[in-house]
């Protein structure tokens, strides 16, 4: 069966797709074969592609050298000086990493068994988390740690308030959750595990560096703080969308026409061909995101407002429609079936979901926001267990210490929750393609009639 896998027809039509598109070289073994389609990417998104891939590579190596060189001088400047203890700087962190990891995994796992209990547990326990936070940072005392702690309590007071919003459905949420996880491929265990165990050795290697920097309290270690966060940052983001793009591919094939592709091939194929459009995906979809949630919040508020206030914020909600269309996590699907450059692949999806009526449906999905909050209650934990072991013996510490735990710890559970979006994005792209497909059930139709209802 894998040999008729590799001889599949290079240019056959598909009914369900508007553009033309190419798969990834059949290097996989699949044991039902499905045409393959060509996509002929243009000579600006094949320059943008090889231009982030190179950008991101690049960075790596130079925040390498960079966290090496400030590790070294961090060091000798601790033993020159003592101002700067690193006794009392790095074990916070590192147990606050190795923290994290365990976190991340036990509620991937949680929510793999029990996804009804993990959902509620994370709409409720991530604002009381977030409230610990900023009660530290209160307890600090300082003047950066009180704004830090004021901002943590009315980010606490919003979810608690969302919380309360979405609670009606967390049912759906669950369900839809439960239908798209319940096969997950053979190898996701593995890779999940390898992910974490990766991402741990990778934080506690850029806190080496951002203690170095911190030791020497010159002006330009902060340039250098912010560029190593900012490095992390969409390094990790990298990471997760690598494991998103891959895990997606495997599961809309299974859902679209019941392929079983290996998941080790597929990632394989994801580091051949589809970094650059993962680099670029992962620098759009979180600017994107707040964007499109900020909207969303002004136009809530500005319902009963004036006029005019009511107009900006209706020209504000169709730019970042505008944008969605342009960047958007379901993207990332089509990005590792078809080898689409992630612009083009987050409009194609978001065309499909507009001609299958499901828009509606995608906007009120909780999938993404159970993952936000999986990773603020993994990183408020993590920004708990560092600040307050740093408060107890290095006041001073506190703060900073606590807000890079905390990112580290989000950033952690993100990845290892990231198969479980990526099985769910895979779903709903497999059912937009083909609604009357009999691989589905009544989930999303079901769904589908409840919002008409309400609608009505």
């Amino acid at each position: 069966m894998a040999s008729r896998a590799n001889n599949l027809p290079q240019n056959m039509q598909n009914a369900h797709m508007q553009p033309q598109e190419q798969r990834l070289p059949p290097t996989s073994s699949i044991k039902v074969p499905e045409p393959v389609i060509q996509f002929e990417a243009t000579v600006t998104g094949q320059f943008f592609r090889r231009l982030f891939q190179i950008i991101f590579y690049v960075q790596l190596g130079l925040i390498f050298i960079l966290v090496i060189t400030l590790t070294i001088r961090g060091l000798l400047s601790a033993a020159n000086h003592h101002h700067f203890r690193p006794r009392e700087w790095y074990p916070p962190l590192l147990v606050s990493i190795a923290c994290a990891g365990f976190v991340s995994l036990t509620w991937q796992w949680i929510t793999f068994i029990k996804p009804r209990k993990a959902i509620k547990a994370a709409f409720w326990i991530s604002p009381l988390l977030t409230c610990g936070v900023g009660v530290l940072h209160v307890l600090i005392g300082s003047a950066g740690s009180l704004a830090v702690g004021s901002i943590a309590l009315v980010i606490a007071l919003i979810l608690s308030l969302y919380s309360c919003w979405v609670t009606p459905r967390f049912e759906y949420a669950a369900k839809i959750l439960s239908v798209s996880t319940a096969f997950p491929p053979a190898q996701t265990t593995g890779f999940v595990l390898l992910w974490v165990a990766a991402t741990v050795v990778y934080c506690s290697f850029m806190v080496m560096g951002i203690g170095g920097a911190t030791a020497t309290r010159t002006g330009i270690d902060i340039l250098f703080i912010t560029v190593i966060v900012l490095s992390l940052a969409w390094t990790l983001q990298v990471i997760k969308n690598m494991l998103y793009v891959t895990i997606s591919r495997v599961r809309y094939l299974n859902f679209a026409s019941g392929e079983d592709m290996d998941a080790e091939v597929a990632l394989r194929d994801t580091f051949r061909h589809l970094t650059g459009s993962v680099c670029i995906g992962s620098g759009l979809v979180p600017v994107i995101s707040v964007i499109r949630g900020s909207s969303r919040a002004i136009n809530l508020f500005a319902r009963d407002s004036d006029e005019f206030l009511f107009s900006c914020a209706d020209c504000y909600s169709g730019v970042a429609s505008c944008l969605i269309r342009c960047g958007n996590r379901w993207g990332f699907v089509h990005v590792g079936v078809y080898n689409k450059g992630f612009v083009q692949a987050s409009s194609d999806t978001w065309e499909m979901f507009k001609r299958a009526g499901m828009v509606e449906l995608i906007d009120s999905d909780l999938t993404g926001a159970f993952c936000f909050l999986c990773g603020v209650a993994g990183g408020s934990i993590c920004s708990l267990v560092a600040g307050t072991w740093t408060l107890i013996i290095h006041k001073s510490y506190a703060s900073a210490v606590s807000i890079y735990a905390f990112l580290m710890g989000y950033f952690m559970c993100r990845i290892a929750m990231a198969w479980q979006q990526a099985c769910v994005s895979a779903y709903y792209v497999a059912y937009a393609e083909n609604p009357e497909s009999q691989r589905f059930d009544a989930t999303i139709p079901a769904r589908l009639e409840e919002l008409k209802r309400y609608r009505d």
